[in-house]
């Protein structure tokens, strides 16, 4: 038998999922990129990405049985962007007669249309990372420039690690028991992305 992946990214189908593999793979890690739900639930580390849309991504997790796993996993689970926004309750993005899309519903948050205050959307673009409250993903991270695209955002909250600001402040990066979601793509985001995967790969398997 098969040892377990130190790191498995779920194939949402939905995902371009080259770049994440890449910077993954410049870190020393090779990744697994998986649907399976046996894999998922023993690999050390789970990556969930993801562009798109929050109803079609779901409907496609939701097609391959996924959603339930995923919210038993009990390793640390990174979302990235879109990934972030369905680790949340729910989204207003793809809601259908007044009822927000549902998500997984990890962390206690709820992803809303961003309010830019004028300023163009989608956020496209670098901007800085402020720390929120202290978190080993967030190492060496505070001030750091990373890279945006999305239209989408967590208002700042309870799970708030970092925040970012365009226009109003938005929930740059969350975390809940062990699960965490960066809003930016740090596979995009140069030596500051390539930190935060590496902070990821070595958080403590049961983080507080």
């Amino acid at each position: 038998m098969a040892a377990p992946a130190t790191l498995a990214i779920v194939d949402t189908r939905c995902a371009n999922l080259a770049s994440v593999v890449f910077a993954l793979e410049r870190l020393g890690v090779q990744p697994l990129v998986t649907a399976d739900a046996g894999e998922l639930q023993t690999a050390e580390r789970v990556l969930l990405p993801g562009v798109g849309t929050a109803g079609a991504a779901m409907r496609e997790l939701e097609r391959l049985g996924l959603p339930d796993v995923l919210r038993s996993l009990r390793q640390p689970v990174l979302g990235i962007c879109l990934g972030m926004q369905l680790l949340t309750r729910e989204s207003e993005e793809s809601a259908q007669d007044g009822q927000n899309q549902r998500c997984l519903g990890v962390i206690d948050a709820v992803t809303r249309r961003m309010d830019a205050g004028g300023l163009t959307l989608p956020h496209m673009g670098w901007n800085r990372l402020d720390a929120a409250r202290p978190s080993p993903l967030l190492a060496g991270l505070d001030g750091a420039y990373v890279y945006y695209v999305h239209g989408y955002a967590v208002p700042p909250g309870p799970a708030t690690l970092a925040g970012t600001t365009y226009g109003g402040s938005f929930s740059a990066v969350l975390g809940q028991g062990n699960f965490f979601g960066a809003q930016f793509h740090p596979e995009r985001s140069g030596p500051a992305g390539a930190r935060l995967l590496r902070n990821f790969l070595e958080l403590e398997a049961n983080p507080c």
